[in-house]
């Protein structure tokens, strides 16, 4: 375990990363002993900071639940990081210039809830309950830790990770809302587009089997932690497609066919 000092110093560097726009190093050779505890207890520490000034939690994503992403890593379980107020962008919105340092988007579906989930034992029928509505999302993700070591070559790994927040750096909800029960969500599909040319096609069923099944996970997850997913929160279940770079000049389009569409242009 790492001390509080440890993480309360790899916080401050993530911070630091993400103000100044220059990648701070792999934690995973920084703290050689890390755990996936000591991982979160970092983010925990970083979102801390954010709190402190000013910023608002407003939900939770879920990633690496596509068995393409857990194999490239190594791992069977997902991750999760924490939504705030100012990563959440408009469908169609621009994206400064000097927001991000190396911005990839992914396809997702958003659950916005209705009722708090609290685990143990919450199900995907518990999810489906306690959800308001569903909604296409663009999730914008973010590297403040280096992708690979410049000296040592060794890539991130899943301690690297989940102390960057999961990756998480932005969201843009857009398309038609509708309820749980009216569409069935492993067959919602996107057909992602970058400048007018087809990227990344995927289904819902990429994410566990069913995208609700990721936010059971993340439930009981957080309620070893004496947590919960609130009533209200938006909760971002796991891309179902790879990564899409997004450079200066790009518009990313998300095409959910009877959901509609969700877009935004990096400037």
């Amino acid at each position: 375990m790492l001390t509080s000092e440890d993480i309360a110093a790899a916080a401050l560097s993530l911070d630091e990363a993400e103000k100044t726009r220059r990648q701070t190093g792999l934690m995973s050779l920084r703290f050689p002993q890390m755990t996936l505890d000591d991982a979160y207890a970092i983010q925990g520490a970083w979102m801390e900071r954010k709190r402190a000034a000013g910023r608002q939690a407003i939900g939770w994503k879920i990633g690496l639940t596509s068995k393409a992403m857990q194999y490239a890593l190594n791992i069977d379980t997902p991750d999760s990081g924490v939504l705030l107020d100012d990563m959440r962008f408009e469908d169609g919105s621009e994206i400064p210039p000097d927001r991000f340092i190396q911005p990839r988007i992914e396809a997702e579906i958003a659950f916005v809830m209705k009722s708090e989930l609290k685990g143990p034992n919450v199900s995907v029928y518990d999810v489906l309950n306690a959800t308001d509505y569903v909604t296409p999302a663009l999730e914008i993700l973010d590297t403040r830790i280096l992708r690979v070591d410049p000296q040592t070559k060794q890539a991130r790994t899943i301690v690297d990770t989940v102390s960057d927040n999961a990756a998480n750096a932005g969201i843009v909800l857009g398309g038609r809302a509708m309820r749980p029960d009216q569409v069935d969500l492993r067959w919602v599909g996107a057909i992602v587009s970058r400048n007018g040319q087809v990227e990344e096609t995927g289904l819902g069923a990429g994410v566990l089997n069913h995208p609700a099944r990721g936010i059971a996970w993340l439930a009981n997850r957080l309620a070893r932690y004496g947590a919960r997913i609130e009533a209200g929160q938006i909760v971002l279940a796991g891309s179902f497609i790879r990564p899409v770079e997004a450079r200066h000049g790009d518009t990313i389009v998300g095409d959910y066919g009877p959901l509609g569409t969700v877009s935004c242009f990096f400037a």
